[in-house]
């Protein structure tokens, strides 16, 4: 009996799912969870089925190889389900912490996920940094990810404390100046210019 077997066909019609892996924490904000489930959705149910389209039609059109729309709806095709898969973990892995919500005393004026941290570095300058989740950081609005240095080192401290940042090379002393917890703006998703989708409420 030989060896040979044929290769799986990939089907047009869903994004092929990962195999399983051990569960990860995804620490999140509810307004960047829905900022994943709204791009999701979009991705999932409307310019799916219509980039799914425009490559059936392309397809019909001969010689694959010389057609510029089938190439370049197949590599979109891989592009959106590679992006379907990998918003699908973080949205299975997430774990909602609202920074408005209200916490034990003993917590209030601590450092944890949500937190907005002003403090002082060794210079004598003032920062302040929201502690938000991987997919939410913007560094132009002060948001890091809870897994940066940064926040590692900010953590469980309270105003007044001090603390070290492992920097490549040196370490640098922060002192904490206040911990608020209060609600964090995350812009909400918008569709992309140009993206060929179908229109809102249509299904394929």
């Amino acid at each position: 009996m030989s060896d040979f077997q044929t290769p799986e066909k990939r089907p047009l019609r869903g994004p092929i799912p990962d195999k399983p892996g051990p569960p990860l924490k995804n620490y999140i904000t509810p307004a960047g969870l829905q900022r994943l489930k709204d791009e999701h959705s979009f991705l999932l149910t409307r310019e799916r089925p219509a980039v799914v389209e425009v490559v059936a039609w392309a397809a019909g059109n001969g010689d694959r190889s010389e057609n510029a729309d089938y190439q370049y709806g197949k590599r979109r095709l891989n592009q959106i389900d590679s992006r379907i898969r990998f918003l699908t973990k973080r949205i299975d892995a997430a774990i909602v912490v609202d920074p408005a919500a209200r916490r034990p005393e003993s917590a209030a004026s601590r450092v944890f996920f949500g937190a907005t941290v002003t403090y002082k570095d060794a210079s004598g300058h003032q920062h302040i940094v929201s502690i938000v989740g991987i997919d939410e950081v913007d560094l132009d609005r002060g948001y890091i990810s809870y897994r940066s240095p940064l926040a590692i080192a900010l953590m469980k401290s309270s105003p007044g404390d001090s603390v070290n940042l492992q920097a490549p090379g040196k370490t640098e002393p922060l002192e904490i100046i206040d911990v608020e917890y209060a609600p964090i703006p995350i812009d909400p998703f918008r569709e992309p210019l140009g993206a060929q989708a179908k229109p809102k409420g249509e299904r394929s």
